[in-house]
């Protein structure tokens, strides 16, 4: 059996910020059809930084759809036509005031993908500097330092939860 839906109708539901939702009606595989709630994003990159071979950087900030403060490694959203290369550059300074002297892509994730095309590029960030610009008006942040193994077991003990976080220790 070939495992592929094809498009039969899609209808626009929503225009945010930078997000969309769609309606999309399906064929499936065995000829029947169903709908599918999708949003489109315009896909983020993600950084580990590293202030020495066993120390990172992580944000705290508080997350409005989880109403929690919670721990992860700086992120932010591709800008249109952005590689994801800069924006990874880009969103290590604007989100820890850390400037990378080397940034090395590590892989990409898909982060929801039954209901999202939200695709993250992972990146590991190394001898850094600070630099002369950090966090956008519009976000809340504290910059914490941790070693590798701290992070780990923050990990394993539920104290840190978000997915981008916990999957680019996999590729480290």
């Amino acid at each position: 059996m070939k495992f592929h839906e094809k498009t039969i109708k899609e209808t626009h539901i929503y225009t945010g910020n930078y997000l969309e939702i769609n309606n999309v009606e399906v064929e499936l595989p065995n000829g029947k059809t169903s709908n599918r709630d999708i949003i489109k994003h315009p896909g983020a990159c993600a950084i580990i930084p590293f202030l020495d071979k066993e120390t990172v950087l992580l944000v705290e900030q508080f997350r409005k759809p989880l109403e929690k403060t919670i721990l992860e490694i700086p992120a932010g959203k591709l800008d249109k036509n952005e590689d994801p290369l800069n924006c990874a550059y880009r969103e290590l300074e604007e989100e820890t005031g850390y400037k990378a002297g080397s940034i090395t892509y590590l892989g990409s994730i898909a982060t929801a993908p039954g209901f999202c095309d939200e695709i993250i590029h992972l990146y590991k960030a190394e001898n850094l500097s600070l630099g002369t610009k950090c966090c956008d008006e519009d976000e809340f942040t504290s910059i914490k330092t941790f070693s590798l193994d701290e992070v780990k077991a923050m990990v394993k003990s539920g104290e840190i939860i978000d997915t981008k976080t916990i999957s680019i220790l996999a590729y480290l």
